[in-house]
């Protein structure tokens, strides 16, 4: 009923699959540990621009990209540790990076574990020592994601850490969220505003944070395509972004473990004692309505 097999393409992919549910997962651990589809029911979940995946120098724009050490951006994509100033771009270095396949099973579900370890380029920009295992597990309607960060440096260590899944979407009208919040901040201006429970779809772009979360659930259903997904994430996660572009087949709902600047301002930072881990999970589950 479970299978995981690989096929290769221009990356080696993964796939995991499970026949009772027509569910389909796929995972390209040499792009950034990145799943690029998930299927359930012959439907597409998620977005993926191609093309960009297709040069390596690029980001990826869709599936699920991995955030860490930070999510987000800083300013001038600096920050200061121990009294000396490093370099980190925009949601950090993890979504770039090969990734290795360390287990993969078959019994009770499809899964695959994945392993980041840090290494002389990352301690460049990120001065820790530091083992990330990211397990992905495809069951049913329900997609699972389960995280290991270490800290194998003598010195605690400071980060955030988050995932950014592309949903795939025809018509943004036809969505209706509820999101356990009543403000948001606007990531661009920094100010904050009531949310009703709708976004104004005709703005060229909306890119907004919900910080103080009710509950650590959200539910989106799509009236077009008929559909409801919800995603749950454990207590870490204490930010969630809404955003999207005008015109593009997109939204994305990222659970963040702190805000934007957290390396600097020390808001909602993941301070992990030396030799500690933290383990945290992401559960993705689609409830067909028809």
């Amino acid at each position: 009923m479970f299978a995981v097999t690989t096929e290769q393409r221009q990356y080696k992919t993964y796939i995991l699959t499970d026949q009772s549910s027509s569910a389909c997962l796929e995972v390209v651990p040499e792009r950034g540990g990145i799943i690029t589809r998930w299927q359930v029911q012959h439907q597409e979940l998620l977005y993926l621009d191609a093309e960009r995946f297709s040069h390596p120098e690029q980001t990826v724009r869709g599936g699920v990209p991995i955030l860490f050490p930070i999510c987000g951006n800083l300013p001038n994509n600096l920050y200061t540790y121990g009294g000396q100033q490093y370099s980190l771009k925009q949601h950090g270095f993890a979504r770039d990076l090969p990734w290795q396949v360390i287990d993969q099973a078959s019994q009770d579900a499809a899964s695959i574990t994945l392993q980041l370890t840090s290494n002389e380029q990352t301690r460049q920009s990120y001065p820790f020592d530091f083992q990330l295992n990211f397990t992905y597990q495809l069951q049913g309607h329900s997609l699972i994601l389960q995280q290991r960060h270490t800290n194998r440096s003598d010195q605690p260590m400071p980060f955030s850490t988050g995932l950014h899944p592309y949903f795939l979407v025809g018509d943004k009208t036809q969505l209706q969220f509820e999101i356990p919040a009543v403000q948001f901040q606007d990531q661009q201006t920094q100010t904050l505003h009531p949310f009703t429970g709708n976004f104004d779809f005709d703005q060229d772009e909306i890119d907004v944070a919900f910080r103080q979360l009710g509950q650590q659930s959200t539910r989106v259903t799509d009236h077009q395509r008929q559909f409801r997904l919800t995603l749950d994430y454990d207590a870490t996660y204490s930010t969630l972004v809404f955003w999207t572009i005008n015109g593009k087949d997109y939204y994305c709902l990222e659970p963040w473990s702190g805000p934007r600047n957290a390396l600097n301002t020390g808001e909602n930072l993941v301070q992990l004692e030396a030799g500690a881990t933290l383990e945290t999970r992401v559960r993705l589950n689609v409830e067909f309505l028809k």
